[in-house]
C-alpha cells in the first residue's frame, strides 16, 4: 500500500482532524463541554458530509485558552470577545505577511522601476535609467545698492 506524501496530503494548524472524542481528551474537557462551545460560538469546528465535528490543531489551542481563561474568572462572553479579537489578530498579521511577501516580489521582478529625483516643482517620478535635467544657466546676484 502506497502512502501519501506530505504534498498530496498537506495537514496544517488549521486541518480538520480530530474528532470530537480526541479534542475532548487533547483538552482535558468533556465532549459535551465541547458541543457547549461549538452551540456558543466560541469554538466551532469544520464539519464531515455526515455533520460530525472535526477539531484542528489551532481549535485545540483555543480550547485550551477557553479552559485557562475561565479559570482566571472570564465570562462566557468576554473569553467569546477575546478569541474574536484574537482570531481578528491572526487573519490580519497574515494578510501583512502576504502583503509584505507581494511587496517583496514586485521590488525584485522589477528593480528601479520606480525612481524619484528633487526638482523645482518638488519631488517628480522618472524612468529607470534616466537622470533629471538641470539647470545649466548661470545666475549672478547682486545686492541691492
Amino acid at each position: 500500500m502506497d502512502r501519501p506524501d506530505a504534498t498530496q496530503w498537506p495537514l496544517d494548524e488549521h486541518s480538520p482532524v480530530f474528532a470530537i472524542a480526541a479534542a475532548a481528551e487533547l483538552t482535558g474537557m468533556h465532549a459535551q463541554t465541547l458541543r457547549q462551545y461549538d452551540r456558543l460560538g466560541l469554538v466551532v469546528p469544520q464539519r464531515t458530509a455526515g455533520k460530525s465535528r472535526r477539531y484542528s490543531m489551532r481549535d485545540v489551542v483555543q480550547l485550551r485558552e477557553v479552559a485557562r481563561l475561565g479559570g482566571e474568572g472570564v465570562s462566557l462572553e468576554g473569553i467569546r470577545r477575546i478569541l474574536e479579537l484574537e482570531n481578528q489578530v491572526t487573519a490580519l498579521q497574515s494578510r501583512v505577511r502576504e502583503l509584505e511577501r507581494a511587496l517583496a516580489d514586485e521590488l525584485v521582478t522589477r528593480p528601479g522601476a520606480r525612481v524619484f529625483a528633487a526638482g523645482e516643482s518638488g519631488v517628480v517620478p522618472l524612468r529607470h535609467g534616466t537622470r533629471p535635467s538641470r539647470q545649466t544657466s548661470v545666475v549672478v546676484w547682486r545686492p541691492l545698492r
